[in-house]
């Protein structure tokens, strides 16, 4: 199945049904006046965030959606039955933005959570709403009202509660391989990985979702390489773990390349809990290992971007470090859920001044 984490789609609620204009016509009734109903309401535009979807794919092969309308009103006072609103299902994490993908209108965050994102249409009024003690014989009945239309796009995040970041071919891929059942491509060239994977990592009876993305090169915030597409998939994990590939010849410059485009990217990725690994220590001579990872050291502390100026020795090739790294990310996961699962009310209140 292919990965899709961008459509543009048109959305259409249904139109509102329109009013009758009828009189009543029956035997022995005299002065039957009016009896037109009202026209029914459309259908309502609505998304869902379901489970078992990880893509957007269906929404490449169908670009338009469009509700149902209202029946027109009917005599004998029968009103037009409502039109059948339309679901768009999309995977949990879903933003939905307008055309110019200016602003964020909903952002589909938990299984079973539903938007509406345009109402129907209201129907018209029949003559007999009009009906009054000197307009007896009202023969005014008013159109359905229409409903919304707008292109939006769907943008997918994928929501996972760690990221694995780096430069192209740091090994994500592997250690992703390694640690988890998912199987990544995995290649000996740049960027082998052309779309975001998912793992789950069990570790010690509890588990936690691991997303490996694409390798970063210096401007991919400006569109270099696969660009920053794909940064949008670790804005939501909570800890973001930094593979650095621990043969290259200069470490230090591979993590203040990656460190300066979580910066210029924004949206809070800098300030996101980071675990720094050096990877494929398996390929170094016990010398070299220690150069490096005192170079890197010395480089982190200087930045102390999370205090912790601590970096771990890892290799997904023979397994070394993994069990170390992977309790310090369970750790800072399982502080984040006891965190979220304490609620807002545990949190201090603050007053609204308007």
């Amino acid at each position: 199945m292919k990965f899709l984490d961008e459509a543009k789609i048109f959305v259409k609620s249904g139109d509102g049904g329109a009013g009758c204009v009828s009189f009543r016509r029956e035997k022995f009734v005299e002065f039957g006046g009016p009896d037109g109903g009202d026209g029914g309401r459309g259908g309502d535009l609505v998304i869902e965030a379901v489970e078992g979807l990880n893509t957007l794919i269906d929404l490449r092969y169908k670009q338009h959606f469009k509700a149902d309308r209202g029946a027109h009103g009917q005599g004998r006072n029968k009103t037009g039955a409502a039109g059948k609103p339309t679901l768009i299902k999309v995977p949990v994490g879903t933003q939905v933005l307008d055309e110019d993908k200016d602003a964020v209108l909903a952002d589909m965050v938990e299984v079973g959570q539903r938007v509406v994102l345009l109402r129907g249409g209201d129907g018209g009024f029949g003559n007999s709403h009009f009906k009054t003690s000197t307009n007896q014989a009202p023969r005014r009945a008013d159109p359905g009202w229409p409903g919304g239309e707008r292109w939006i796009w769907l943008r997918l995040k994928l929501i996972a509660d760690a990221g694995l970041i780096g430069l192209p071919n740091a090994g994500k891929s592997t250690l992703l391989a390694a640690v988890t059942r998912a199987r990544p491509k995995i290649g000996d060239y740049p960027f082998t990985t052309l779309h975001p994977n998912l793992g789950v990592v069990y570790r010690g009876g509890q588990e936690f979702v691991m997303a490996d993305v694409p390798g970063l090169i210096e401007g991919a915030h400006d569109g270099a390489g696969l660009g920053d597409r794909f940064l949008g998939h670790v804005e939501r994990c909570g800890i973001l773990l930094h593979l650095i590939d621990a043969t290259a010849d200069d470490v230090v410059g591979a993590y203040r390349t990656v460190r300066g485009e979580l910066e210029a990217y924004g949206q809070g990725l800098a300030e996101k809990p980071e675990l720094v690994a050096l990877n494929k220590a398996d390929a170094l001579t016990p010398e070299l290992r220690a150069e490096k990872l005192a170079e890197i050291t010395e480089a982190r502390r200087a930045a102390d971007t999370s205090g912790d100026s601590g970096v771990y020795v890892i290799s997904g090739v023979s397994g070394e470090g993994l069990d170390r790294v992977l309790g310090h990310v369970l750790e800072e996961v399982s502080k984040q859920r006891r965190a979220r699962q304490a609620g807002p009310e545990d949190a201090e209140v603050e007053a609204y001044h308007p």
